[in-house]
């Protein structure tokens, strides 16, 4: 049997969104999944915003979305580690995916990958200011809020949800501009770097592609999403080779 070496890192495929074809994105993703070399892959990191809109309740989950779950089964009976961050769109998903197999993993999470230190996330209220989003963030966490949401209707919650979910910027296809140094991440992989060895830090969110070198030597790499049509954007590093690659692809 061949050695697993390899490592996916995908982000923001905001599935559910009824933007640009929601069935091809999700075609598309599917199509991903399956590509993964079940046999090499060892683990898979999404790294948020792989629903645009997930709450869950106790018995209740959102409907669809059979062909992804079944995808990602197939990876995990294959023995391929599955492991998801929350982002600001799937904050709410709390057993259903460790059910699956599934692992919720914090940000920022510190790995090493083949003699490599990774430090992953989804990117969103890192480093400094963001007041405003961190407290919205705080309360989107709170079990307190979660339990009083939890006592609407899911059809209500749900309505509500997505209502919310398509003011975003991604909803209005507003591309995001990356501020480089001056962006609270960067300061936040510059100041965390400063403290501990971090070969590369890779995170989602912005919507954008990234890639910069840090004064520590760290890189610090930006996911782009998945929102144009025929896209599907990943993030691979091979163990065997230690070739980190960035794949943004158009069919």
């Amino acid at each position: 049997m061949a050695d697993r070496t390899l490592s996916y890192f995908v982000s923001d495929v905001h599935l559910g969104l009824d933007v640009n074809d929601p069935a091809d994105r999700e075609a598309r993703f599917v199509s991903f999944l399956k590509s993964i070399p079940k046999d090499r892959a060892k683990t898979l990191y999404l790294l948020g915003d792989i629903w645009d809109f997930w709450y869950e309740y106790h018995d209740v989950i959102p409907k669809g979305y059979v062909r992804v779950f079944a995808a990602l089964m197939d990876l995990m009976d294959a023995g391929v580690e599955v492991c998801f961050f929350q982002g600001n769109h799937d904050i709410w998903c709390f057993h259903y995916f460790e059910e699956l197999g599934i692992k919720i993993l914090q940000q920022p999470y510190v790995t090493e990958i083949g003699g490599k230190v990774f430090c992953l996330g989804h990117g969103d209220g890192l480093g400094p200011g963001h007041k405003w989003y961190k407290l919205m963030r705080w309360g989107f966490r709170n079990k307190f809020f979660q339990s009083i949401f939890s006592l609407l209707h899911p059809y209500i919650a749900f309505r509500f949800g997505k209502g919310w979910s398509k003011k975003s910027r991604v909803a209005k296809s507003m591309e995001y501009v990356f501020r480089g140094s001056d962006e609270p991440l960067y300061k936040f992989a510059v100041d965390y770097s400063g403290r501990k060895h971090i070969d590369y830090f890779i995170f989602g969110h912005f919507h954008v592609s990234e890639d910069l070198r840090l004064p520590t030597g760290a890189r610090l790499l930006i996911l782009k999403d998945w929102m144009a049509p025929h896209s599907s954007n990943f993030i691979s590093f091979d163990t065997m080779s230690g070739c980190l690659g960035i794949s943004q692809n158009i069919e």
